[in-house]
């Protein structure tokens, strides 16, 4: 299940977690086999990772899926 763009909230952590990790977009785009740009669009939100590729970027940026991608809260 792919998150979509309306269910993130806040700004988005994979930017700030790769940054931390000192990891570049290029780096980070070669060790999860996506290309550069992809990662670009999922750092802006414009893209909404598989679940797949969301776990290897967690893995990565040793992070857990949850902390990378936050959903919005389901109204009751």
């Amino acid at each position: 299940m792919a998150v979509r763009e309306s269910d993130v909230t806040g700004p988005n952590p994979v930017r700030e977690y790769r940054k931390e990790k000192r990891v570049t977009q290029a780096e980070l785009a070669e060790a999860v086999g996506v290309s550069r740009q992809t990662i670009i669009a999922v750092e802006r939100g414009d893209y909404s990772p598989s679940v797949y590729l969301a776990i290897r970027i967690a893995r990565v940026l040793e992070r857990s899926v949850e902390e990378l991608f936050i959903l919005e809260e389901e109204p009751r």
